[in-house]
């Protein structure tokens, strides 16, 4: 496996690439640093040869990739869709988290918080806990492009999970926990300018619940899953 996929940032990308820009803007995408990434070659396959741990049958292992991603039982925020959520200790939802579309990648502080219009609900950045994963999604440009992009990543943070979304994008998840805010803000705005989805940067954003079943009944298929980072922080 090629170095640092599972080192814990070890390297970074060249700061002149990541300009501090004035919160809440961030990057375009860079059309000519992206092609500057696929020259690189390679692709979903690639991503797939990389992964340390492999799901190669149909069986779901949604419970076995949670209960690893977040170990012991902390509070979770899990939706069946966007408006359809709960948030409760990680065993509550034993035997229900593969027929979901939804987590949110960092465990929760409080059952409830307070969302910015003063209304109580399960799903708030009021109570969702200090970043855990960030998660990096592109959907611009074919699954393989996406796969490259992964793996360049990959040499700045250690990337843990990586699915297909069931339509067309690809998420990634990065062990961030631990790490100084503005490295982290560095990495990922250096992310968006490869093309990925700034809204995630929020920290109680929704995302792909890794194995989990999308809407249309596709399974949102883990390609990548790489726990030695997850083994080195305990």
């Amino acid at each position: 496996m090629a170095k640092g996929y599972s080192s814990a940032w070890t390297h970074r990308p060249a700061r002149r690439l990541l300009p501090r820009l004035p919160k809440p803007t961030w990057p375009e995408r860079d059309a000519t640093r992206v092609a500057a990434v696929l020259a690189d070659g390679g692709g979903l396959a690639d991503l797939w040869e990389a992964s340390p741990v492999r799901i190669e049958d149909n069986e779901p292992r949604t419970e076995t990739i949670i209960d690893r991603l977040f170990p012991g039982n902390p509070l979770l925020c899990c939706g069946l869709t966007q408006s359809k959520f709960a948030t409760q200790p990680r065993d509550a939802w034993r035997g229900e988290l593969a027929e979901l579309q939804f987590v949110v990648p960092s465990p929760m502080s409080a059952a409830t918080g307070l969302t910015k219009d003063g209304r109580v609900s399960a799903h708030t950045l009021a109570n969702t806990g200090p970043r855990r994963f960030l998660v990096v999604e592109f959907d611009i440009g074919t699954t393989d492009e996406h796969a490259i992009i992964l793996l360049h990543l990959a040499r700045y943070a250690p990337l843990v999970c990586a699915l297909h979304s069931g339509g067309r994008s690809m998420h990634a998840w990065f062990l961030v926990a631990g790490q100084p805010a503005d490295k982290v803000e560095r990495f990922f705005r250096y992310a968006v300018m490869l093309g990925a989805d700034r809204a995630l940067w929020c920290r109680s954003q929704l995302c792909r619940m890794p194995d989990g079943k999308r809407d249309n009944g596709r399974r949102q298929t883990v390609y990548f899953l790489n726990f030695r980072p997850l083994e080195v922080m305990r």
